[in-house]
C-alpha cells in the first residue's frame, strides 16, 4: 500500500486535534454547567430565604386565638431584675457563670437555672418572624423584638427540610427524622422518637414546642451511650458534631424546673469547648436527669436583660440563627 500524502496525514491529524479540541471544550462545559447547576442548588437550598410563614405572630394568633403582649404593668411591677437574676410571678431566673481548668484547657459555660408557674411562659420565636429556610438573626436581636429577659439559641430548624416543629402550640413541620425533645403544657419535658410519632399526636398530647436537633445527653441522670457518634445532619458542612466545641444545652430537673446551658468554645486560653460527654457531665453535675443537646458552635448564645451573656467564638460577636427559646419580660 502507498503511503499516504503528507498534506493528507496533514489533514487528519489537523482534524484528530480539533476534535480533540472540541471534546475538551464541551467536557469543560459540561463541567462547568454542572458546577454551576451544583452552586445554585446549593445558593438556593442554603443561602437564599425561603419563606413558609411570613408573619409568625399573626399566624400564630389565627391558630390559637390567642396574642402575645408584653408582661403586664401589674406584673412588671412586681418583678425583681438584676445583673444576674429574674424573678416575676411568671418565671424565676438565675445566671451563673462556672469557668474550669487552666490554660489552653480552660473551659468556660454559662448557666440559667429558670423555674416556671407555667409551662407556656418559655417560648419560641423565629428569626425575622418568619418560618421558612435560610432565615436568620442574631439571638438578641430576636429577643428583643419579643421582650425577652432571658433567651439562648434554638436547633436552627431552619437549615434543614426535617424534623417536627411545633412552637407556642403551633405546628410547622411533620417530617419526623431523629431524637426530638418535647416540652409539654404541664411542665414536663421529655426526649421522644419523631419517627414513632405525628405532630397532630403530640399536640394531642399537650405538647407547646419541640426541639429537633439532639442527641439526648442524659437519660435517667445517666450519660447516654453513643452519643460521641451522632450525626445530626447530612447537609453539605454539618455532618459532624464531634470534639470540642461550643455548645448549648436544655437540662430537666423537675416539671418546670430546668437548666439552660451555653459553654464557649475555639477560644484558648478562655474558653476551649466541651465534647459531647464532657456537656452531658456538666448536665449531670448541675443536677439535671434529661438533658438534650441543642445548635452549637456559633449559634451558641445566651441573651438576659438585652445583653450577650457569653462570648460565642471568643468574638463578642453572635452569629445568625434560624430560632431562639425565650420568656419575655
Amino acid at each position: 500500500m502507498s503511503p499516504a500524502h503528507p498534506r493528507s496525514r496533514t489533514r487528519r491529524s489537523r482534524t484528530r486535534r480539533s476534535r480533540t479540541r472540541r471534546a475538551l471544550l464541551t467536557g469543560a462545559l459540561g463541567v462547568s454547567l454542572l458546577v454551576a447547576g451544583t452552586g445554585a442548588w446549593a445558593m438556593d437550598r442554603y443561602v437564599i430565604d425561603h419563606v413558609e410563614v411570613a408573619d409568625v405572630s399573626a399566624y400564630e394568633a389565627a391558630q390559637t386565638g390567642t396574642t402575645v403582649a408584653g408582661t403586664q404593668s401589674g406584673d412588671a411591677a412586681a418583678a425583681v431584675l438584676t445583673d444576674t437574676t429574674y424573678d416575676s410571678s411568671d418565671a424565676s431566673i438565675t445566671i451563673s457563670t462556672v469557668t474550669t481548668g487552666s490554660g489552653q484547657d480552660t473551659v468556660t459555660y454559662y448557666v440559667a437555672d429558670v423555674t416556671l408557674t407555667d409551662a407556656t411562659v418559655l417560648r419560641s420565636a423565629f428569626a425575622q418572624d418568619a418560618f421558612g429556610l435560610n432565615i436568620t438573626q442574631d439571638t438578641s436581636d430576636i429577643a428583643a423584638a419579643h421582650g425577652a429577659v432571658f433567651a439562648i439559641n434554638g436547633d436552627y430548624y431552619g437549615f434543614r427540610t426535617t424534623g417536627i416543629v411545633i412552637r407556642n402550640g403551633v405546628v410547622y413541620r411533620d417530617e419526623g427524622a431523629r431524637e426530638g425533645l418535647a416540652f409539654y403544657t404541664d411542665g414536663h419535658v421529655e426526649v421522644y422518637d419523631e419517627t414513632a410519632t405525628s405532630a397532630a399526636e403530640l399536640l394531642d398530647a399537650g405538647v407547646w414546642n419541640t426541639l429537633s436537633f439532639g442527641p439526648a445527653l442524659l437519660r435517667d441522670g445517666q450519660v447516654a451511650a453513643g452519643i460521641e457518634d451522632v450525626e445530626v445532619d447530612t447537609n453539605i458542612g454539618n455532618h459532624s458534631i464531634q470534639g470540642a466545641q461550643p455548645r448549648t444545652a436544655v437540662g430537666v430537673i423537675d416539671d418546670n424546673h430546668l437548666l439552660f446551658v451555653v459553654v464557649d468554645g475555639r477560644s484558648p486560653g478562655y474558653s476551649a469547648g466541651v465534647t459531647m460527654t464532657g456537656l452531658a457531665q456538666i448536665m449531670a453535675d448541675l443536677g439535671a436527669t434529661t438533658a438534650y443537646n441543642i445548635d452549637g458552635g456559633g449559634s451558641s448564645t445566651m441573651v438576659f436583660d438585652g445583653q450577650l451573656v457569653n462570648d460565642p467564638l471568643g468574638k463578642g460577636t453572635e452569629r445568625g440563627t434560624s430560632d431562639i427559646l425565650y420568656i419575655a419580660g
